[in-house]
């Protein structure tokens, strides 16, 4: 069960193109043979497809299922979205909701604020490697130790987009993250931005989501790092609130 959920979480993480059996064979440290025995089975039970011209897994129409199922369920988008909205009106700044999924974190909430010079924004659904954006950081770093370098390893190969982004520095931005208990980093998801971050964690106390305010880089100095950082624990614990209700 372990193999196939981590086999699920590399296929998600390379969408929308797909995973080759190599490449995932490599990854996870399988033979060839038992990779694609593990494929040909989640493909089977409709968790997997298949592209018949490049041989490619993506995820398939079982998880879609599944996952309209839990939104009834676990939206955490709406259950969030005041908070969220609450946090752009009180900063002036972009606020911003994020979800773990896999080695990635996907965007599922962008709220601008009132000042007049707003950042080009992270799109609502965009995801980008743990690490890159300050709420991928907050997430990447909340993590233990052993889970935190799993992920890096896996996501090195992608780093190369985001700038002088590397896993050295990415170890760096993590450690930094530990010691101040915020995750701060900018011009890696989006140039010219820097942003702010706290995770969310689940009752079990594993961080699935983080909440970030997002400025420009000559607004979000030192200062105003200070002042918007007690609004964001505020808004973190409402959520977490929220979630374990």
């Amino acid at each position: 069960m372990s193999r196939a959920i981590r086999a699920l979480r590399m296929v998600a993480a390379q969408a929308p193109h797909g995973v080759r059996l190599v490449d995932l064979s490599q990854q996870m440290g399988l033979e060839r043979p038992t990779a694609h025995r593990l494929l040909k089975a989640l493909t089977q039970e409709g968790m997997l497809v298949q592209n018949a011209s490049n041989r490619r897994y993506s995820l398939g129409p079982l998880l879609f299922e599944l996952g309209i199922s839990a939104t009834h369920q676990f939206n955490l988008k709406d259950i969030c979205q005041p908070v969220c909205t609450a946090l752009a009106e009180q900063t002036g700044d972009t606020s911003f909701l994020f979800l773990r999924s896999g080695y990635d974190a996907v965007c599922i909430s962008r709220t601008q604020g009132t000042y007049p010079i707003q950042t080009p924004s992270v799109p609502v659904g965009s995801r980008q490697p743990l690490g890159v954006s300050a709420g991928g950081l907050a997430l990447l770093s909340a993590l233990p130790e052993m889970d935190m370098e799993i992920v890096i390893s896996a996501v090195e190969h992608r780093l190369g987009a985001y700038g002088d982004l590397d896993v050295d520095k990415l170890r760096e931005l993590c450690a930094q993250a530990k010691v101040n208990g915020y995750a701060f980093t900018g011009n890696h998801a989006v140039p010219g931005v820097r942003a702010v971050g706290l995770p969310i964690f689940d009752m079990s106390g594993s961080p699935i989501a983080a909440i970030t305010v997002a400025a420009t880089q000559a607004r979000m100095n030192e200062r105003r790092l200070l002042t918007i950082l007690p609004m964001l624990e505020t808004a973190a614990r409402e959520v977490t609130r929220l979630l374990h209700q």
